[in-house]
């Protein structure tokens, strides 16, 4: 075919998209402007609900966008935007030139910088962490504090950046329940002997499975699961992360020491999407994601016409969403064309 499309981000979402789109017959550019593609996909170790590796996605991934119709574009972001009547120009930093009929927008999200949240103490206490970087020692096969020893209690913050009005995400990141579970779990596995507390507003467990792997994280795991806001942490003199909750179901005040605190970080719009939403002109919503056309029978949509939307650059999703959303932005580009011929 002759029709020319630039997908922008190499995520999950980004390589479904242009897979898709390259098995049609489609001409595609992908643009990534890290090293490799995969984005969140490969800081991952398993993936909720079934605990399959991450790699395994991945790995399906890179077929779809091993098709020779594919040219990819690593290390590589859009610096200029042209909107004109044969189509779109888009130059990127090198002043490499793309000509495009159609855009796929996939930039995905950013995690929540726990920095901004000051009374946890990341990047203040060695020991106080992220669930991305729990992922990553999983990854390596030990879980350890700074001091190279195995913790015997790890706690678990839920809604870190998310639903706080205080960082102005007023909306719930949807995954954050989930992934606690499943890493509460994996500690366990990894270390039989500790003790792992989750400390949660409430467990938004919306998905197919995820109810089951909660009950299992309580009934085989041992995981406690504790209804109530962290308000603060600090650290005692022997190093212990000490704690201060209030246990809403219980009605008190309770404090707790931790050898490590994992904070699950919550989805913001990235600084890539940002810069492109001001760069093409595109509308966000309140919560600072893409806001397609509408929200029901529109949600791949932009209000440019021959841009279109795939992923979590609109909202937060897991990867069967975002993989489904990444099908359905390839098919409203297909009837788009139609409609042009």
């Amino acid at each position: 075919m002759n029709k020319h499309i630039v997908v922008i981000g190499g995520g999950t979402a980004g390589m479904e998209a242009a897979g898709q789109l390259a098995n049609e017959g489609y001409a595609v550019i992908l643009v990534e402007k890290e090293k490799e593609t995969g984005g969140h996909l490969i800081d991952w170790y398993k993936l909720f609900p079934d605990r399959r590796n991450s790699s395994e996605v991945k790995n399906y991934l890179d077929k779809k966008v091993s098709l020779k119709n594919i040219r990819i574009l690593t290390e590589t972001y859009i610096e200029k935007f042209i909107n004109n009547k044969d189509g779109f120009l888009l130059v990127t930093q090198d002043g490499t030139e793309l000509k495009a009929d159609a855009i796929i927008i996939a930039t995905g999200f950013d995690l929540f910088k726990s920095s901004r949240k000051e009374e946890y103490g990341y990047g203040i206490y060695d020991n106080v962490i992220t669930s991305k970087d729990l992922e990553n020692m999983f990854r390596k096969g030990r879980i350890s504090m700074s001091d190279g020893n195995e913790p015997k209690t790890v706690g678990f913050v839920h809604c870190v950046g998310s639903r706080d009005e205080k960082v102005g995400n007023f909306y719930c990141s949807k995954l954050c329940c989930v992934t606690a579970v499943k890493q509460a779990i994996e500690v366990r596995e990894h270390l039989p002997k500790s003790k792992v507390f989750c400390f949660y507003m409430d467990m938004r467990m919306g998905g197919a499975y995820y109810e089951e792997l909660y009950r299992e994280a309580q009934e085989v795991w041992g995981v406690n699961f504790i209804r109530g806001k962290v308000s603060e942490a600090s650290e005692s003199i022997n190093n212990k992360l000490v704690v201060k909750v209030e246990d809403t179901l219980a009605g008190r005040p309770f404090k707790i020491e931790l050898d490590i605190m994992v904070l699950m970080a919550g989805m913001e719009m990235s600084e890539g999407g940002k810069k492109i939403a001001g760069q093409m002109g595109l509308q966000t919503g309140e919560n600072r994601f893409f806001s397609p056309a509408d929200h029901h029978y529109a949600n791949n949509i932009s209000d440019k016409k021959g841009i279109f939307y795939a992923g979590t650059c609109t909202a937060p999703m897991n990867i069967t969403e975002t993989i489904s959303h990444a099908r359905s932005a390839v098919s409203e580009v297909i009837n788009y064309f139609n409609d042009k011929a």
